[in-house]
């Protein structure tokens, strides 16, 4: 089954390289770049509007877990594990029941620091994998929905499906969700974001003097963020092109949910897979 919202692109894709997801860039770069997209994301509530489809998949798929990949400064998970739990409807007492949901934080390239902020922050509700973990190679012992934000873009055709039929393949759930479009409204917020963080960046967590050098003194950082966040909104796909992604994937019967999601701070493109007939996850993931 597929459930498709239609949504014409005004640009064409282009595939093009990124800054802050190579091999050799230092990490004080990676780090610096997805510490801005994470408060720049945690500030703007951008991905409030998907937290009915994450507890839809949730449910369809009888999770109580979340895996998710390529977390680059933790995404959006304090404030939307927030939003899932008062969303959980009240019991007799007139108390919220307490969603007993696991969420795990991983990266290719793990942000150590900006992950034990995010546990923190979370009350130790959110925990992570210290090792890297490929988005098309998710280690059979991770178990649950598995998540990616801002993050589907990073891989080409061929790497992107992958990611998807890995997840079939495991009969695991799987939801995509990307900020960037590719429409001249949403780099022209590129440049609004990247100009405001020589305002806000003293107020980015973990506080860091490095990220106060490369921001001020040596504008590296607002460079790559401004650089890769015009060639995100250029390398995004767009519905018509996860249609056609989903339609090539082998085995498994999945329900799947293509379309945009307005009401936060610009329209987020999703991608949301449940198998028809799964099984109970009930395993147990360790950060």
């Amino acid at each position: 089954m597929l459930g498709i919202a239609r949504q014409t692109a005004t640009m064409r894709r282009v595939q093009f390289f990124e800054f802050h997801e190579q091999a050799w860039c230092p990490s004080f770069v990676r780090n610096g770049v997805t510490d801005a997209l994470q408060f720049g994301i945690h500030h703007t509530s951008a991905y409030a509007p998907v937290v009915p489809m994450i507890e839809s998949a949730l449910d369809a798929t009888h999770s109580q877990s979340i895996v998710d990949m390529c977390s680059g400064g933790g995404g959006p998970w304090v404030d939307l594990a927030r939003q899932l739990e008062a969303r959980r409807p009240p019991v007799s007492t007139g108390r919220v029941d307490p969603l007993d949901l696991q969420i795990l934080l991983t990266d290719k390239y793990p942000n150590l620091g900006a992950f034990e902020n995010v546990k923190a922050a979370s009350g130790n509700g959110i925990s992570f994998y210290a090792t890297p973990i490929d988005a098309m190679k998710v280690p059979e012992e991770l178990h649950g929905l598995r998540t990616m934000f801002t993050s589907f873009h990073h891989f080409p055709p061929d790497e992107a499906r992958a990611i998807l039929q890995n997840a079939v393949d495991a009969g695991k759930g799987i939801g995509i969700f990307e900020m960037p479009r590719r429409a001249p409204s949403t780099i022209l917020l590129t440049f609004a974001f990247v100009f405001s963080l020589f305002i806000c960046t003293p107020l980015i967590r973990p506080f860091s003097w490095s990220r106060l050098f490369w921001t001020y003194l040596v504008p590296i950082i607002p460079f790559v963020l401004l650089f890769d966040g015009v060639v995100s909104c250029l390398r995004t796909y767009g519905p018509e092109e996860l249609r056609e992604m989903v339609g090539q994937l082998k085995g498994g019967e999945y329900r799947w949910e293509i379309g945009a999601a307005s009401g936060g701070a610009t329209p987020i493109t999703y991608l949301v897979g449940s198998p028809l007939a799964p099984s109970l996850d009930s395993g147990q993931n360790s950060g």
